[in-house]
């Protein structure tokens, strides 16, 4: 002390202070001098503090002969002035009040470097845990702020670096930073948008309160981000902050509640087509979600209540994943015991990051499993249905740890089968894991569970527990393999909660393959119940006790028996309120064992299904302008018609053959449904609403009976026509289901191809959301199609399986479109063109192969053929020539850099389209002049309507307006939505001006209103839009329609004959 006072007065009590004794002073704080000697930098501390007063003048004029002046030379310390700075700084910041003003000036310098360093000193300066620097020197905060937006990458770096320690040390600035990160989470460089996840999740980690909800959600946008680095940091910073605050409690429930959308939006990114992605996530699920080292009781707990809190599409997530791991499993399966197979690894590969490094590494493990056979026991071990959680970790570890012997720097071989293991190592699910998860959900059953303090309703705790064993019972049966297990499943059947009892009759099916044997004390219980609920249960009840029979008795065809005796006789056409679930139950009888009833089931279908039920309108529905009400809703009568309809389908379905000639006269009385608009007696009793549900059940099982090669072969083309049309109906609700179950088929490689080219027809349709999700259909099955021809070398099915292929058969559909009927009408072609734009815009998104000459190939050679179903009619011809035309004019505009010659010559349909005639060469250019300027050269953008695929269908609840006039059918519940004519016209929907024609006698008639359209008017060189072209014509045929078409629409009596004749 006696020190600092004696230098103190020769400070404060001299006449200056010169150069020389300020870097006396100075020297010391320089870090490199201040590490060497502590006391030294004690004692000038002490002196700065005691002198501060006096002292500043000539230290603010020394920074300022540095800054401002670039005097460097005036003393040594000039190269240390921003170490200098920092420590005065925290010394005392009254020595730097002339000279932070400085710093805002430096910070617009034109120097990179320059700039950098004031950015780095002010980071540690705002940053400081008591640091006050932003609320004294505002116009400093605000520049520094500025520099996040700097041109310089480094400098924005930084800034992004310091967000961290400000956000943790100044809460109160997260309100400044906020705009700035937004800005900088979307820049063009890579690791700074990582270092505004890093920033952001060290803040949240530390505390959640330090960051708001716009910041998280910054995190939230990035886990899409194009670079895998960036949304790896977001999902794991997301999955961290998941893990502290929701499942280890810490921040309390109004905590854990602001961040309870992370789980679902981290299940969400299992959607993305990256392998990575997927990977990513399941390993975040397993450690963080529900991690796989918590006590198994506890871990089900976990598990059951974040299922039970899931949106729906996190819940589809999550069973996918379940059914990936489940496949893999298999395929591993496959590799123990066919090592040599042609084509396994391809299997494997694909569920691996980077499958062409993979395919090497699967030959190599392959070649390991041949050579070791204790890993081989090991694998085996891990991959067989009774492998317990804790045996799993065991196996893993032990192959892990020989594999990786000896120690290498680098292993990528090792890295592999790391990520194949993580993915078919079973760490959640194992029998005594399904017994706990059961006594969780009996405890919610009993109301002993800690339900109200997860925050979750009783009954959505219960009916979730049940979907989640459901799912389990799918991937893991022999999990549910314990009479503690069956015996909770059956109390379940005895609730009153029909979903519970579902769920239960499900697992069964699913887990009961071998109760007969292991559990008969079971099975003399479960009996008489399923027999039970197929006689008097709900009708989903009955369909799945059924099948229950089915899957799990040796002696079914006695059980079988048991119900289908008493349900016939006891069939009354007048008690239509118990006959749904009778007609359920035998049509599932019906699929199951045709020949056990066949005789019974003719008569059945031919005297009650048909004559009884659906040729009779016993109860007349009120009148009402909606097309379509809630199931609850809907009239015993029509509920019985549907199961009436699919009792046929399931049973032309069970025998698989067209001997009886009875699939042609079921699919006769499908359309002539369709053709009556779902009056099939055309009496006028049945109200909208029950004939819309009537449309979709007779399309929807015309498309489950195209699924069958014997009834696909017999389904003529005016009924294919008929069918394609309902996905324009006027009832919103038939479109969309109809959209789905044709999906459905779709996906599953069991519809012929000509069913994807109906998508088509979707252009047109007036809601967004609804073009949106026809376009999404159109990708995915595309992907499937032609991901199945890589991975199978199915050279025979090419023409069923080659995308390209859909073409022929849209042309095909679009040249009967009702709709078409001027050949040369400019507005009609328009539409064509959206049409086929529609399809040929995915189908020629790459030119792999060459495939755009080949897809014009194909064009070229329909124009050289005639229309197989009216080779005749000279109109229909020149209908077909002009869409070609319309489709190879989109072909031109879209590819310009395709080969003239296309590698293949391309096959046509032969039932669409006659054999090319070699005399005929047909180069006429069939499209009116007018149309040139709707073709625009270069590549035409993508429709802008995928922002609408997960949206809330929000408006097919409400009327659309366009600018003419309210859309006739948008609002299925408005009282406006009633279509214009009581008998359906022969169009979809209605123009200003009229036209009077004559309809085209080989195109199957629409009965009524398929929808009032917005015309789309896309240039090919611009974006998809909704148009405000909305025109309203109606078509009046003649009474000449459809002389030459087979006689459909008034065939239900003799469709009756038909069925009277089995």
């Amino acid at each position: 002390m006696h020190m600092v006072d004696l230098m103190s007065s020769i400070v404060c009590e001299g006449d200056s202070v010169s150069q020389e004794l300020l870097d006396t002073v100075l020297v010391n704080l320089v870090p490199a001098h201040k590490n060497l000697n502590k006391q030294a930098y004690d004692l000038a501390k002490a002196l700065l503090k005691r002198t501060a007063q006096a002292i500043e003048p000539y230290i603010t004029n020394f920074f300022n002969l540095v800054l401002m002046l670039g005097k460097t030379s005036v003393s040594d310390l000039s190269e240390h002035v921003f170490d200098l700075i920092l420590e005065l700084y925290n010394i005392d910041s009254h020595l730097l009040l002339s000279v932070l003003p400085q710093l805002e000036f430096k910070l617009k310098s034109n120097d990179n470097d320059e700039r950098l360093q004031v950015v780095k000193l002010l980071a540690k300066m705002f940053g400081a845990k008591d640091s006050e620097l932003a609320a004294q020197n505002k116009p400093l905060w605000q520049c520094y702020l500025g520099r996040f937006n700097d041109i310089h990458v480094p400098i924005r770096l930084e800034c992004v670096k310091f967000a961290s320690h400000c956000l943790m040390n100044h809460p109160d600035l997260a309100k400044d930073l906020t705009e700035y990160l937004k800005v900088r989470s979307h820049d063009p460089e890579e690791a700074i948008r990582h270092d505004v996840i890093v920033s952001i999740v060290t803040a949240a980690k530390k505390d959640l309160a330090l960051v708001n909800d716009a910041l998280l959600n910054f995190v939230r946008e990035r886990t899409l981000d194009k670079r895998w680095r960036v949304r790896k940091e977001a999902m794991m910073g997301l999955a961290q902050t998941y893990k502290k605050y929701c499942l280890q409690g810490e921040g309390g429930k109004e905590t854990s509640n602001q961040i309870a959308w992370i789980k679902n939006k981290l299940l969400h990114i299992y959607y993305q087509n990256s392998i990575d992605d997927r990977l990513l996530v399941e390993r975040i699920f397993a450690q963080y979600m529900v991690p796989h080292n918590l006590e198994t009781t506890e871990r089900m707990k976990c598990l059951y209540y974040l299922y039970a809190t899931l949106d729906t599409n996190a819940v589809k997530a999550l069973n996918e994943m379940w059914k990936c791991q489940n496949m893999l499993r298999h395929h591993v399966k496959d590799l123990l015991d066919l090592v040599k197979l042609p084509g396994w690894d391809l299997n494997i590969t694909g569920n691996l990051p980077d499958p062409g490094k993979a395919q090497d590494f699967v030959k190599k493990l392959a070649q390991v499993l041949e050579d070791d056979e204790r890993i081989r026991d090991q694998l085996e071990a891990l991959v067989s249905p009774a492998c317990s959680c804790k045996q799993a970790e065991v196996c893993v570890r032990d192959i892990t740890k020989k594999l990786g012997s000896p120690k290498q720097p680098s292993n990528p071989f090792l890295e592999m089968v790391k990520f194949l293991l993580e993915r078919i190592a079973p760490v959640h699910i194992d029998t005594e894991s399904i017994s706990a998860l059961v006594k969780q959900v009996n405890k919610s059953i009993d109301g002993t569970a800690d339900d109200d303090d997860e925050g979750v309703p009783t009954e959505q705790a219960i009916r979730a527990g049940l979907e989640l064993l459901k799912i389990l019972s799918f991937t893991h049966p022999v999990s549910f393999h314990s009479a503690e297990t069956f015996e909770s499943l059956l109390g379940c059947l005895k609730m009153d909660d029909e979903k519970v009892a579902e769920a239960a009759l499900q697992i069964f099916k699913n887990t009961g393959r071998k109760m007969e044997e292991s559990f008969p004390h079971i099975k003399s219980v479960l009996l008489p119940v399923l027999q039970t609920k197929a006689k008097r249960g709900p009708p989903r009840q009955a369909k799945y006790a059924i099948h229950c029979i089915h899957a799990m008795f040796t002696h079914r065809d006695t059980h079988f028996a048991q119900i289908f005796e008493p349900l016939h006789k006891g069939l009354d056409p007048e008690d239509l309120e118990q006959l749904i679930t009778p007609l359920t139950t035998l049509g599932h009888l019906a699929q199951l064992a045709p020949e056990q009833f066949a005789a019974p089931l003719k008569s059945l279908v031919a005297n009650f299904i048909v004559k009884d039920l659906l040729m009779n309108d016993r109860v007349g529905t009120g009148k009402t302008t909606k097309l379509w009400v809630s199931d609850d809703e809907v009239s015993p009568e029509t509920l019985a018609k549907i199961q009436g309809i699919k009792l046929m389908v399931r049973w032309l379905l069970g025998v698989k053959n067209n001997l009886s000639k009875s699939g042609n006269s079921t699919l006769r009385m499908l359309t002539a449904i369709l053709h009556s608009d779902g009056d099939l007696t055309e009496q006028g009793k049945m109200g909208k609403p029950d004939m819309s549900r009537l449309r979709l059940a007779a399309a929807s099982a015309l498309l489950k009976l195209a699924q069958e090669p014997c009834y696909h072969e017999i389904i003529t083309l005016e009924q294919y026509q008929l069918c394609a049309l309902v996905i324009n109906d006027e009832c919103y609700q038939v479109r969309q289901g109809f959209a789905q179950k044709l999906h459905k088929g779709l996906c599953r490689l069991r519809l012929p191809l000509e069913y994807l080219a109906v998508f088509a027809l979707c252009a047109k349709d007036p809601v967004k959301e609804r073009r949106a999700h026809a376009r999404q259909c159109l990708v995915k099955n595309i992907n499937i199609r032609r991901e199945y021809l890589k991975q199978h070398a199915a050279v025979n099915k090419l023409f069923s399986l080659l995308p390209e292929y859909v073409v022929p058969y849209a042309i095909h559909l679009l040249v009967h479109d009702p709709d078409y009927v001027k050949v040369q009408d400019i507005e009609q072609l328009k539409d064509i063109k959206e049409s086929l734009w529609f399809i040929l815009e995915i189908i020629m998104s790459k030119n792999e192969n060459n495939s755009h000459a080949f897809i014009r190939k194909m064009v070229e050679n329909i124009k050289q053929t005639k229309d197989a179903q009216a080779p005749t009619d000279a109109k229909t011809n020149e209908k077909l020539y002009t869409v070609c035309d319309v489709a190879m004019n989109i072909i031109i505009s879209k590819s310009t850099t395709y080969s003239l010659e296309s590698p293949k010559d391309p096959v046509l349909p032969t039932r669409f389209f006659t054999k090319p005639d070699k005399n005929f060469s047909n180069t006429k250019n069939y499209l009116p002049p007018e149309m040139k300027s709707f073709f625009t050269p270069g590549k035409p953008k993508a429709a802008n309507v995928l922002g609408a695929v997960n949206k809330p269908l929000s408006t097919a609840g409400k009327p659309i307006q366009s600018k003419a006039s309210r859309m006739e059918t948008a609002s299925n519940d408005d009282s406006t939505s009633n279509p214009s004519s009581p008998q359906r016209s022969k169009t979809r929907y209605t123009h200003t001006h009229t036209h009077t024609h004559t309809s085209n006698p080989s195109s199957p008639q629409r009965s009524k209103t398929r929808y009032t359209h917005t015309h789309l008017q896309p240039q090919l060189s611009t974006t998809l839009q909704d148009q405000v072209h909305t025109h309203t014509h109606t078509h009046t045929p003649p009474t000449t329609a459809l002389h030459n078409a087979p006689r459909v629409i008034h065939s239900s009596r003799q469709d009756v004959k038909a069925f009277e004749d089995l």
